[in-house]
């Protein structure tokens, strides 16, 4: 890793000043917990000449609005999410995926925003001898060779499967990132935060390079909302998600489904939302057939590839779990 310099702005405002207007792989970057930009420099997938530190900047605070929306700074570190009370009583999915990050050596170091912004976890893409098409290459290297992580939607031209289990529940939740630049600030829907790989081969999100994410806002859930998060990985720690669900049920008093939400995690180039398992849902009473609609709803459009085609199954397992766990 060769050496770089250490910015620590005191304002947002300086904190953007330090970034480049235009992307190169040795240009300033953001530096919030540091749990994935300094793996990435190990790794000489970037080389960035300085690190424009977060942590002068106060965006390491939580606030309940007067509705039950809360905004949360970026900063906020993962295993704050993952024990805070109101939390655990406001949004439970949102502490689920946070208790399922890492280790809480992780958890306490990472961020929000870190979490959010994090690189493609491919082996391909973090191998630093490997070529692979997001680092230059002609080719993606998962569709034709060791796949077993890779995505089953969204890929091409590249194939890699997006790490973020907040990522995936904030989707789930409506949740909107406020973005601060040269220009002030802006909002953007987190659904709409990340681009698919045949939009953008060198990033992963609309985030400019003159850009930081400053903090997340949620809105307040429906009074009759019930949420949940499950996600399968290899190991109990430390590992990142083979399949996740993110899934939130509306009901009316004779327990039928008004509404519901689904988002899948670990299976495509970003949190992946799927009308149709939702749709599934609604207008049934909560029962295993209708979760079992929902699972095969949720996989119709699904096109693995030579390894990875468990995951097919894995997701309806999971959306089945998750849907028992609300009842």
């Amino acid at each position: 890793m060769k050496d770089f310099d250490l910015k620590l702005p005191d304002t947002l405002e300086a904190a953007v000043g330090e970034l480049p207007a235009e992307y190169s792989r040795d240009g300033a970057q953001v530096l919030a917990g540091g749990q994935d930009i300094v793996t990435v420099m190990k790794d000489d997938i970037e080389q960035p000449a300085a690190l424009v530190s977060l942590q002068r900047l106060g965006l390491d605070g939580m606030q309940w609005d007067e509705r039950g929306g809360l905004t949360i700074g970026a900063t906020v570190t993962i295993q704050t999410l993952a024990e805070e009370a109101s939390i655990e009583r406001g949004l439970p999915a949102l502490r689920e995926a946070a208790r399922s990050v890492g280790s809480p050596q992780i958890r306490s170091q990472g961020t929000l925003g870190g979490n959010l912004n994090q690189r493609p976890r491919c082996p391909y893409y973090r191998h630093p001898s490997v070529s692979c098409f997001k680092k230059g290459g002609s080719v993606c290297l998962a569709e034709f060779g060791f796949n077993k992580y890779a995505a089953i939607f969204g890929g091409g031209p590249s194939y890699y499967s997006h790490p973020s289990d907040l990522a995936t529940v904030l989707v789930m939740l409506g949740a909107t990132a406020t973005i601060a630049g040269p220009g002030g600030e802006r909002q953007v829907p987190l659904a709409e935060l990340y681009v698919l790989p045949d939009q953008a081969l060198d990033t992963e999100t609309v985030l400019r390079p003159d850009e930081i994410l400053t903090s997340v806002s949620i809105p307040a859930p429906a009074a009759d909302a019930r949420s949940s998060y499950l996600k399968y990985k290899e190991r109990a720690s430390y590992d990142f998600a083979l399949a996740a669900v993110a899934v939130s049920v509306n009901r009316g008093d004779d327990g039928v489904v008004t509404d519901a939400r689904v988002v899948l995690g670990g299976v495509a180039p970003k949190p992946w939302e799927v009308p149709a398992a939702a749709a599934a849902l609604v207008g049934k009473a909560m029962a295993p057939e209708a979760w079992t609609a929902a699972g095969e709803a949720a996989v119709a459009d699904a096109d693995p590839l030579e390894h990875n085609g468990y995951k097919v199954h894995l997701v309806k397992g999971l959306l089945f779990r998750a849907l028992e766990a609300l009842v």
